[in-house]
C-alpha cells in the first residue's frame, strides 16, 4: 500500500473541498445555514493532513520493523523514525531528488524502496558506496581491499520465525565512523547462491562458495543486514539506486515490549 500516494490523494481531495468551499459555495449560502457534512468534515481535515503530510514528506517518518534481519541493532517490534531530509530534500510520491543536503555513508542505516518491488520499504545497512569494491569471504567483509576490523562480542540468542531458538556469534564490526554489532551463525553457509537473483549490473559480482566480489556501481549502493546469515539484502537482489532512498535512520521512538529502548539512537 503506498500510503504516501493516499496522503497526498486526500490532500488533493480535502484541499479543493476547502477551497471551494471559501471562495464559491460560502459565498452563496445564506446567513446562518448549516454547512453541508461533505463540506464541513473535508474543511476540518485538511488542515491535519497538510501537517502529517509535510512532516511525513519533508522531515521524518515513522516505521515499524517487521522482521528480524537487522538484529541485534533494530529488535522485531520497534518503531524507528527516519530522517526524510538528511539525503536531501525529495518530492513526495514520485520521489525525485530536488535539493541536495548530504550523501549516504557507509555504516548508516537506511530506509529505501526494495528494488524488486519498489511498493515495499526495506532497511538495511549501507556496507558499499558507489565505485567500492566489497568482499565477503568467510564472513569477514572488506571494503577496497581492507577487511573491517571485527572482534568477539559474546552471543545473541532468539526466536525466529517457526519458533526456531538461534544462538548467534556476535561480533562488533567498525565501518568507517560506526561500530556496530552484527550476528554470524557459524554453521550457516556464507552465501545462499540458490537465492541470487539476476539483478541490473548483476555482471559486477562474482559469487562462489566463500562469498562475493562486487563493486558497486555509480549511483547506486551495497546493503547488507546486522543479522548477516538471516538477511536478504544487496547479495541476493543487488545494488539499490539512488532514487529508491527514503531516508536515514536515526532513532526508535517506541516498543511495546521492551521501554527501555524507547529514545535509543541508531548507529
Amino acid at each position: 500500500m503506498n500510503f504516501a500516494l493516499i496522503l497526498f490523494t486526500l490532500l488533493v481531495a480535502t484541499g479543493a473541498v476547502t477551497a471551494l468551499d471559501r471562495y464559491v459555495l460560502r459565498k452563496r449560502r445564506t446567513e446562518g445555514a448549516r454547512t453541508p457534512w461533505w463540506i464541513e468534515y473535508p474543511v476540518s481535515f485538511f488542515p491535519v493532513i497538510l501537517v502529517v503530510f509535510l512532516l511525513r514528506s519533508f522531515l521524518v517518518e515513522p516505521f515499524k520493523i517487521p522482521s528480524g534481519s537487522m538484529l541485534p541493532t533494530l529488535l522485531i517490534g520497534d518503531f524507528i523514525l527516519v530522517n526524510k531530509y538528511t539525503y536531501g530534500i525529495r518530492l513526495p510520491v514520485i520521489n525525485v531528488k530536488v535539493i541536495d543536503v548530504s550523501q549516504p555513508e557507509r555504516g548508516d542505516v537506511m530506509v529505501f524502496r526494495y528494488p524488486v518491488d519498489p511498493s515495499l520499504d526495506y532497511i538495511k545497512r549501507i556496507v558499499g558506496l558507489p565505485g567500492d569494491v566489497l568482499e565477503y569471504k568467510n564472513k569477514l567483509l572488506h571494503v577496497n581491499g581492507r577487511q573491517l576490523p571485527v572482534s568477539d562480542a559474546g552471543t545473541f540468542n532468539y526466536v525466529e520465525s517457526g519458533l526456531n531458538f538461534i544462538i548467534a556469534q556476535r561480533r562488533k564490526e567498525e565501518l568507517a565512523k560506526h561500530n556496530h554489532s552484527i550476528l554470524i551463525q557459524p554453521e550457516v553457509p556464507p552465501m545462499q547462491l540458490s537465492g541470487v537473483r539476476q539483478f541490473p549490473f548483476r555482471k559486477n559480482c562474482v559469487y562462489n562458495d566463500e562469498g562475493f566480489t562486487c563493486k558497486v556501481p555509480a549511483g547506486h549502493y551495497f546493503m547488507m543486514g546486522d543479522n548477516r546469515d538471516s538477511s536478504s539484502d544487496s547479495r541476493y537482489w543487488g545494488f539499490v539506486p539512488d532514487r529508491n532512498i527514503v531516508g536515514k535512520a536515526f532513532m526508535i521512538w517506541w516498543n511495546f515490549d521492551e521501554f527501555k529502548r524507547i529514545g535509543k539512537s541508531i548507529d
